[in-house]
């Protein structure tokens, strides 16, 4: 299980967010071998806090930094229906413009990619949008974790 540095505002077990490798502000940090071990575009959950741990200087979190266990987590997203079924292979349908819709974020998710093909682990089911202003005919799954 990984462990990395998170801002304690983000440091909760549950919190998911997707790594995008070092800022700007972690040039000459003594904490980048601790910080900056993850795998750049894949999803995290934070699956544990370290207790009794010191809040370090961070140049990136304006309360400092903490230590914490993570995990590549499941993206939440939408697909095609037709060949979609948990342990299939899928692929987001393609940039959407329609910000407002309740699926958007499914459509769009953080820390997956158009142009590559994932692993369905679960299918969730039906997406929460009633209709699709691109007519497109999808369903929601749930995208395995990505390989350490």
């Amino acid at each position: 299980m990984p462990i990395t540095l998170l801002g304690p505002r983000l440091a909760d077990p549950g919190t998911e967010f997707v790594y995008h490798g070092p800022a700007d502000d972690c040039e000459g940090c003594p904490y980048r071998q601790q910080c900056l071990n993850l795998t750049e575009g894949v999803r995290y959950e934070v699956t544990d806090v370290r207790e009794g741990g010191q809040v370090l200087d961070c140049a990136v979190h304006d309360e400092g930094a903490v230590a914490v266990d993570v995990e590549p987590t499941t993206i939440p997203a939408t697909v095609p229906s037709k060949g979609a079924y948990a342990g299939s292979k899928g692929k987001l349908a393609g940039p959407c413009p329609h910000t407002e819709c309740p699926s958007h974020e499914f459509c769009e998710p953080a820390g997956a990619s158009f142009d590559t093909e994932y692993q369905i682990a679960e299918i969730d089911g039906e997406p929460p949008h009633d209709h699709c202003a691109l007519d497109r005919d999808l369903t929601l799954v749930e995208f395995a974790p990505a390989e350490r």
